[in-house]
């Protein structure tokens, strides 16, 4: 079984292929996306979705699994936010795959036991669940293997493909 985890954003959009395996999880693949601040909002967001059905195209995941909007202060980041969320969510229907979201608390709970863990206590957790040596610099990229990771603890059930 092959997951796509994506911590949604417009400026940066952390992705993360994770692969389900018996013997655990696997990380395949992950990056930071990063539109161009200059560029129109339109244009972000179509540069974020191609990139995206690229990954797609390449890892064939079989679930897109998706952190749901931690309202902030700022309205109009928000919104913006929330139109890349639109946008992930329609690629991932088109390109017929199941879609799971998670709320930050329920990431939060899956990778540390406890919903209101610090980044550094998240960071620490990704490390060791994937026994990675070291671990990507973007926290938007972590974020997006933690929410991989979630998918996969939340559905043991998955059938796991060779």
């Amino acid at each position: 079984m092959i997951i796509l985890g994506i911590d949604p954003g417009f400026e940066k959009l952390g992705c993360a292929v994770l692969k389900k395996e018996k013997t655990g999880d696997k990380l395949i693949y992950s990056t930071c996306l990063i539109s161009k601040k200059k560029d129109p909002h339109e244009q972000r967001l179509l540069y974020l979705g191609k990139e995206i059905r690229k990954i797609i195209k390449k890892y064939k995941p079989d679930i897109l699994s998706v952190e749901k909007l931690f309202f902030t202060k700022n309205q109009k980041t928000a919104m913006r936010v929330s139109e890349a969320r639109g946008m992930i969510l329609f690629i991932g229907a088109l390109e017929n795959l199941a879609i799971i979201e998670f709320t930050p608390l329920e990431i939060k709970m899956a990778i540390t036991g406890y919903g209101k863990a610090e980044k550094r206590q998240m960071q620490e957790m990704v490390r060791a669940i994937l026994k990675l040596t070291k671990l990507p610099k973007s926290d938007d990229e972590i974020d997006a293997i933690a929410t991989a990771l979630t998918c996969s603890a939340h559905n043991p059930h998955l059938i796991h493909k060779t």
